[in-house]
Protein backbone atom coordinates (compact mmCIF):
# COMPACT_ATOMS: atom_id res chain seq x y z
CA UNK A 1 0.00 0.00 0.00
CA UNK A 2 1.13 3.00 -0.76
CA UNK A 3 2.26 6.58 1.47
CA UNK A 4 -0.20 8.14 0.10
CA UNK A 5 -3.32 5.92 0.24
CA UNK A 6 -2.49 4.04 3.20
CA UNK A 7 -5.19 5.21 5.79
CA UNK A 8 -4.89 6.73 8.96
CA UNK A 9 -7.92 7.77 9.95
CA UNK A 10 -7.65 6.90 13.58
CA UNK A 11 -5.03 6.08 16.10
CA UNK A 12 -5.53 4.70 19.07
CA UNK A 13 -3.58 5.59 22.04
CA UNK A 14 -3.61 2.14 24.06
CA UNK A 15 -1.35 1.84 27.37
CA UNK A 16 1.74 -0.66 26.88
CA UNK A 17 1.59 -1.22 30.32
CA UNK A 18 -1.91 -2.74 29.62
CA UNK A 19 -2.10 -6.13 28.84
CA UNK A 20 -5.79 -6.43 28.25
CA UNK A 21 -5.53 -3.43 26.81
CA UNK A 22 -2.86 -4.15 24.27
CA UNK A 23 -4.79 -7.68 23.55
CA UNK A 24 -8.14 -5.73 22.52
CA UNK A 25 -6.56 -3.68 20.50
CA UNK A 26 -5.89 -6.42 17.79
CA UNK A 27 -9.25 -6.61 17.50
CA UNK A 28 -10.20 -2.99 16.99
CA UNK A 29 -11.13 -1.28 13.79
CA UNK A 30 -8.33 1.48 14.08
CA UNK A 31 -5.74 2.04 11.55
CA UNK A 32 -3.16 2.86 14.06
CA UNK A 33 -2.57 1.53 17.31
CA UNK A 34 0.13 3.61 19.46
CA UNK A 35 1.25 1.53 22.38
CA UNK A 36 2.21 4.31 24.67
CA UNK A 37 5.33 4.70 26.65
CA UNK A 38 5.44 7.91 28.10
CA UNK A 39 1.71 9.77 29.09
CA UNK A 40 -0.59 6.85 29.89
CA UNK A 41 2.41 4.84 32.21
CA UNK A 42 2.95 5.78 35.77
CA UNK A 43 7.00 6.27 36.59
CA UNK A 44 7.31 3.12 38.33
CA UNK A 45 5.65 1.32 35.20
CA UNK A 46 8.07 2.39 32.51
CA UNK A 47 10.18 -0.21 32.46
CA UNK A 48 7.65 -3.14 32.69
CA UNK A 49 5.29 -0.70 30.03
CA UNK A 50 8.59 -1.13 27.53
CA UNK A 51 9.19 -4.71 28.01
CA UNK A 52 5.50 -5.25 26.90
CA UNK A 53 5.53 -2.90 24.37
CA UNK A 54 8.15 -4.78 22.42
CA UNK A 55 6.36 -8.32 23.42
CA UNK A 56 3.86 -7.24 21.60
CA UNK A 57 5.21 -6.07 18.70
CA UNK A 58 6.94 -9.28 18.31
CA UNK A 59 4.24 -11.50 18.72
CA UNK A 60 2.13 -9.52 16.23
CA UNK A 61 -1.03 -10.38 15.39
CA UNK A 62 -2.58 -6.83 14.43
CA UNK A 63 -3.71 -7.80 11.42
CA UNK A 64 -3.84 -4.56 9.09
CA UNK A 65 -3.47 -2.11 11.52
CA UNK A 66 -0.07 0.32 11.82
CA UNK A 67 2.27 -0.22 15.28
CA UNK A 68 3.71 2.72 16.69
CA UNK A 69 5.69 2.54 20.12
CA UNK A 70 5.33 6.06 21.52
CA UNK A 71 8.46 6.34 23.50
CA UNK A 72 9.40 8.71 26.31
CA UNK A 73 11.76 11.57 25.41
CA UNK A 74 15.39 11.55 25.28
CA UNK A 75 15.92 14.04 28.54
CA UNK A 76 14.01 11.54 30.54
CA UNK A 77 15.43 9.02 32.31
CA UNK A 78 13.36 5.98 30.35
CA UNK A 79 14.23 7.47 26.88
CA UNK A 80 17.45 6.33 25.47
CA UNK A 81 16.80 2.84 26.51
CA UNK A 82 13.09 2.97 25.27
CA UNK A 83 14.34 4.19 21.80
CA UNK A 84 17.15 1.45 21.56
CA UNK A 85 14.18 -1.16 22.69
CA UNK A 86 11.75 0.63 20.28
CA UNK A 87 14.45 0.06 17.29
CA UNK A 88 15.11 -3.61 17.95
CA UNK A 89 11.50 -4.63 18.06
CA UNK A 90 10.91 -2.69 14.51
CA UNK A 91 7.56 -1.51 14.77
CA UNK A 92 5.81 0.24 11.99
CA UNK A 93 6.88 2.99 13.28
CA UNK A 94 8.35 4.62 16.67
CA UNK A 95 6.65 8.07 17.75
CA UNK A 96 8.69 10.68 20.22
CA UNK A 97 7.11 13.43 22.15
CA UNK A 98 7.87 17.03 22.65
CA UNK A 99 10.18 17.59 19.47
CA UNK A 100 11.20 21.24 19.96
CA UNK A 101 13.65 22.13 16.21
CA UNK A 102 15.40 19.98 13.64
CA UNK A 103 18.11 19.03 15.73
CA UNK A 104 15.28 16.94 17.88
CA UNK A 105 14.39 15.24 15.03
CA UNK A 106 17.86 14.37 14.02
CA UNK A 107 18.50 13.33 17.40
CA UNK A 108 15.70 10.87 17.54
CA UNK A 109 16.67 9.86 14.11
CA UNK A 110 20.08 8.73 15.33
CA UNK A 111 18.64 6.73 18.14
CA UNK A 112 16.76 4.74 16.04
CA UNK A 113 20.26 3.70 13.37
CA UNK A 114 19.51 0.27 13.85
CA UNK A 115 15.80 0.04 13.64
CA UNK A 116 14.80 -1.81 10.29
CA UNK A 117 15.02 0.89 7.35
CA UNK A 118 10.84 0.80 6.83
CA UNK A 119 10.41 1.43 10.96
CA UNK A 120 9.27 5.24 10.39
CA UNK A 121 10.19 8.23 12.81
CA UNK A 122 6.59 10.71 13.86
CA UNK A 123 7.12 13.74 15.89
CA UNK A 124 4.61 14.73 18.75
CA UNK A 125 4.23 18.80 17.69
CA UNK A 126 3.40 19.88 21.30
CA UNK A 127 5.17 22.23 22.27
CA UNK A 128 5.24 26.39 21.94
CA UNK A 129 8.46 26.23 20.77
CA UNK A 130 8.11 24.03 17.84
CA UNK A 131 5.29 26.30 17.00
CA UNK A 132 8.21 29.05 15.68
CA UNK A 133 10.28 25.88 14.39
CA UNK A 134 7.03 24.10 11.84
CA UNK A 135 9.42 24.39 8.27
CA UNK A 136 12.63 23.31 9.76
CA UNK A 137 11.28 20.67 11.44
CA UNK A 138 8.90 19.42 8.49
CA UNK A 139 12.55 20.11 6.04
CA UNK A 140 14.05 17.26 8.35
CA UNK A 141 12.40 14.85 6.60
CA UNK A 142 14.41 15.22 3.81
CA UNK A 143 17.09 13.39 5.09
CA UNK A 144 16.15 11.30 8.11
CA UNK A 145 13.02 9.07 8.95
CA UNK A 146 10.53 11.56 9.92
CA UNK A 147 7.13 10.61 8.33
CA UNK A 148 4.35 11.69 10.21
CA UNK A 149 3.17 14.19 13.03
CA UNK A 150 0.85 13.92 15.31
CA UNK A 151 -0.48 17.16 16.89
CA UNK A 152 -0.48 17.42 21.15
CA UNK A 153 -3.10 20.11 21.82
CA UNK A 154 -3.28 19.49 25.11
CA UNK A 155 0.31 20.58 25.85
CA UNK A 156 -0.26 23.11 23.57
CA UNK A 157 -2.62 24.55 26.17
CA UNK A 158 -0.66 23.46 29.32
CA UNK A 159 2.50 25.94 27.77
CA UNK A 160 0.26 28.84 26.21
CA UNK A 161 -2.28 28.74 29.43
CA UNK A 162 -4.65 28.34 26.96
CA UNK A 163 -8.70 27.30 27.18
CA UNK A 164 -9.83 24.48 25.23
CA UNK A 165 -12.60 26.00 23.98
CA UNK A 166 -15.42 23.42 21.66
CA UNK A 167 -14.07 25.36 18.72
CA UNK A 168 -10.42 25.27 19.56
CA UNK A 169 -10.43 28.87 18.17
CA UNK A 170 -6.93 29.17 20.52
CA UNK A 171 -5.30 26.67 18.43
CA UNK A 172 -6.53 27.12 14.86
CA UNK A 173 -3.10 29.35 14.02
CA UNK A 174 -1.48 26.66 14.84
CA UNK A 175 -3.35 23.64 13.51
CA UNK A 176 -3.62 25.28 9.86
CA UNK A 177 0.38 26.20 9.74
CA UNK A 178 1.46 22.79 10.76
CA UNK A 179 -1.14 21.17 8.46
CA UNK A 180 0.49 23.53 5.30
CA UNK A 181 4.25 22.79 6.85
CA UNK A 182 3.68 18.85 7.03
CA UNK A 183 2.11 19.03 3.32
CA UNK A 184 5.15 20.90 2.03
CA UNK A 185 7.06 18.39 2.88
CA UNK A 186 4.79 15.65 2.31
CA UNK A 187 4.18 14.34 5.41
CA UNK A 188 1.19 12.49 7.06
CA UNK A 189 -0.38 14.85 9.96
CA UNK A 190 -2.93 13.95 12.76
CA UNK A 191 -5.15 15.92 14.85
CA UNK A 192 -4.65 15.68 18.68
CA UNK A 193 -6.96 13.90 20.88
CA UNK A 194 -10.80 14.67 22.33
CA UNK A 195 -10.82 14.61 25.80
CA UNK A 196 -14.69 14.49 27.04
CA UNK A 197 -15.05 10.87 26.18
CA UNK A 198 -18.47 10.58 26.94
CA UNK A 199 -19.58 13.76 24.46
CA UNK A 200 -19.61 11.92 21.09
CA UNK A 201 -21.31 14.73 19.74
CA UNK A 202 -18.53 17.27 20.28
CA UNK A 203 -16.11 14.45 18.99
CA UNK A 204 -17.65 14.56 15.64
CA UNK A 205 -17.73 18.28 15.70
CA UNK A 206 -13.79 18.24 15.84
CA UNK A 207 -13.65 15.41 13.56
CA UNK A 208 -15.60 17.43 10.73
CA UNK A 209 -13.15 20.38 11.84
CA UNK A 210 -9.92 18.32 11.56
CA UNK A 211 -11.26 17.14 7.95
CA UNK A 212 -12.17 20.50 6.90
CA UNK A 213 -8.12 21.49 7.90
CA UNK A 214 -6.68 19.11 6.17
CA UNK A 215 -5.68 16.11 8.76
CA UNK A 216 -5.13 12.61 7.65
CA UNK A 217 -6.83 11.91 11.08
CA UNK A 218 -7.10 11.76 14.60
CA UNK A 219 -5.57 10.62 17.68
CA UNK A 220 -7.78 8.97 20.39
CA UNK A 221 -8.23 7.98 23.91
CA UNK A 222 -10.83 5.81 24.05
CA UNK A 223 -12.50 2.70 21.50
CA UNK A 224 -15.78 4.07 21.43
CA UNK A 225 -14.34 7.22 19.55
CA UNK A 226 -13.15 4.78 16.59
CA UNK A 227 -16.49 4.41 15.13
CA UNK A 228 -17.13 8.21 14.61
CA UNK A 229 -13.31 9.18 13.73
CA UNK A 230 -13.17 6.33 10.93
CA UNK A 231 -16.65 7.64 9.14
CA UNK A 232 -15.57 11.25 9.30
CA UNK A 233 -12.43 10.87 8.05
CA UNK A 234 -13.46 8.52 5.31
CA UNK A 235 -14.29 10.20 1.56
CA UNK A 236 -18.14 10.06 1.33
CA UNK A 237 -19.78 8.44 -1.77
CA UNK A 238 -20.62 11.83 -2.96
CA UNK A 239 -16.77 12.51 -3.11
CA UNK A 240 -15.72 9.54 -4.12
CA UNK A 241 -18.63 10.09 -7.06
CA UNK A 242 -17.35 13.31 -7.88
CA UNK A 243 -13.50 12.25 -7.87
CA UNK A 244 -14.22 9.54 -10.04
CA UNK A 245 -16.07 11.74 -12.88
CA UNK A 246 -13.35 13.81 -12.86
CA UNK A 247 -10.73 11.32 -13.71
CA UNK A 248 -13.17 9.97 -16.26
CA UNK A 249 -13.35 13.49 -17.94
CA UNK A 250 -9.24 14.06 -17.77
CA UNK A 251 -8.83 10.55 -19.24
CA UNK A 252 -11.36 11.09 -22.39
CA UNK A 253 -9.21 11.44 -25.53
CA UNK A 254 -11.34 14.46 -26.36
CA UNK A 255 -9.99 16.58 -23.15
CA UNK A 256 -6.35 15.57 -24.17
CA UNK A 257 -4.05 18.39 -23.05
CA UNK A 258 -6.96 20.25 -21.54
CA UNK A 259 -6.44 22.17 -18.11
CA UNK A 260 -9.40 23.05 -17.13
CA UNK A 261 -13.51 21.19 -17.77
CA UNK A 262 -17.03 21.29 -16.78
CA UNK A 263 -17.74 18.31 -15.48
CA UNK A 264 -21.34 17.71 -13.63
CA UNK A 265 -21.47 21.44 -13.71
CA UNK A 266 -18.58 22.50 -12.02
CA UNK A 267 -15.10 23.29 -12.67
CA UNK A 268 -12.42 21.20 -12.59
CA UNK A 269 -8.86 21.85 -12.96
CA UNK A 270 -5.64 19.84 -13.10
CA UNK A 271 -5.07 20.18 -9.14
CA UNK A 272 -8.61 18.67 -8.85
CA UNK A 273 -7.47 15.70 -11.05
CA UNK A 274 -4.52 15.42 -8.53
CA UNK A 275 -6.96 15.68 -5.58
CA UNK A 276 -9.75 12.99 -6.99
CA UNK A 277 -6.80 10.55 -7.61
CA UNK A 278 -5.38 10.35 -4.02
CA UNK A 279 -9.37 10.40 -2.77
CA UNK A 280 -9.87 7.02 -4.96
CA UNK A 281 -6.99 5.62 -3.91
CA UNK A 282 -7.40 5.82 0.04
CA UNK A 283 -11.15 5.34 -0.45
CA UNK A 284 -10.17 2.03 -2.05
CA UNK A 285 -7.64 1.20 0.80
CA UNK A 286 -10.39 1.67 2.97
CA UNK A 287 -12.33 -0.61 1.41
CA UNK A 288 -9.18 -3.30 0.77
CA UNK A 289 -8.61 -2.78 4.59
CA UNK A 290 -12.96 -3.53 5.69
CA UNK A 291 -12.11 -7.09 3.29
Amino acid sequence: MSKIARPRRSALYMPASNAKAVDKARTLDADVIILDLEDAVAPEMKVAAREAAVAAVRAGGFGPREIVIRTNGLDTPWGADDLAAAAAAGPDAVLVPKVNDAADVHAYDAALAGAPAETRLWTMIETAKAAFHLWEIAGASQTTRLSTWVMGVNDFAKEMRARQTPDRAPFLPLLTLSVAAARTHGLTVLDGVHNDIENLEALEAVCVQGVDFGFDGKTLIHPKHLEICNRVFSPSADEIAWSQAVIAAFADPENAGKGALRVEGKMAERLHLAQAERLVAVAAAIAARAA
